[in-house]
């Protein structure tokens, strides 16, 4: 059993290897095409992923009615399956191919400017349009550091290590050495990318309202601009469905820069949700961004370190 179990690993990891190599040389149209086909079937036939989009979406947006939420739920899955048959494209398309579907890029300046005055900047990078668009941009137009948790399936690793750092980006991992990475980047005036919606372990951030209603929020972005000074700006690579992207970076909210690690959470919240308002049916619905709660939390043996907004 324990040898079987990473030749089902190998098997499958070339099984989607091999898949991305196809459609790396696809047009977007056509990988469009595709995800309007799987956006539907994942609907019917996924209820994990529908249950899961639609009570995110019916908690953000109560307004809507139930017409209009299925249309969202629809729209959201299927810009999902876009991105996930765009990743060959990110990765492995040839790089003159991936920088020309980038259509427009606004904000630009923001970024820029920071540099100029020898400042670093952390880019937050929710999980909307294509992400991984966002991060060949960054990393063939400014020194850039991320961090990178190797997939699950480790026999991936090397090739998405090689598709996230071919335009010459800096991968690190998601540990005190990678935050130190991070630091020294921010130092030297470069650009680092975090992942802001993502919820963090236990200890490792605090309840802030996202949409109105409390979500565990990471605490890394307080701790690195109150040792750095950076500039935070919100970066999103928006899908102009089967024609390419638009790249659009935001002033974050400006209580991302308060030293109160609940204060600055609470802005790094409004400021993905600035991006989201760009087109909402392009945020990945289907993550548990609710999934820890501040009720879990008194129970937990270090809710004294778990502050509430």
């Amino acid at each position: 059993m324990a040898k079987s179990e990473p030749r089902s690993n190998a098997f499958q990891a070339r099984a989607i290897a091999l898949l991305w190599r196809s459609l790396a040389g696809r047009r977007l149209s056509t990988l469009w095409r595709l995800a309007r086909l799987i956006g539907p079937l994942v609907e019917r036939l996924s209820r994990r992923e529908r249950h899961i989009t639609r009570a995110n979406l019916v908690e953000v947006y109560p307004s809507r009615s139930p017409s209009e939420c299925s249309q969202l739920v629809r729209q959201s899955l299927t810009h999902s399956a876009a991105t996930m048959l765009e990743l060959g494209f990110a990765w492995m398309g040839d790089p003159e191919r991936v920088e020309s579907s980038i259509l427009e890029v606004h904000g630009r300046e923001l970024l820029d400017d920071a540099r100029a005055e020898r400042r670093g900047v952390i880019v937050l990078a929710p999980h909307f349009g294509n992400w991984e668009v966002l991060n060949f941009w960054l990393s063939g137009h400014f020194p850039f550091t991320a961090m990178y948790e190797p997939p699950k399936l480790a026999p991936l690793d090397p090739i998405i290590r090689q598709g996230r750092e071919r335009r010459g980006g800096n991968l690190v991992p998601t540990n005190p050495r990678g935050v130190a990475a991070l630091l020294k980047a921010l130092k030297r005036s470069e650009a680092v990318g975090i992942l802001p919606d993502q919820e963090p372990d236990w200890g490792s951030g605090v309840f802030a309202p996202f949409f109105g209603r409390l979500a565990y929020t990471a605490t890394l972005l307080p701790k690195l601009v109150a040792r750095t000074q950076a500039r935070v700006v919100t970066g999103v690579a928006l899908r102009l469905p089967g024609r390419g992207y638009a790249i659009h970076f935001l002033a974050a909210d400006a209580r991302v820069y308060d030293p109160d690690e609940t204060t600055s959470a609470s802005g790094v919240n409004a400021s993905v949700e600035s991006a989201i308002a760009l087109d909402p049916a392009q945020y990945q619905w289907e993550y548990k961004r609710y999934r820890k709660t501040p009720e879990e939390a008194e129970g937990h043996p270090d809710f004294k370190r778990f502050r509430i907004y």
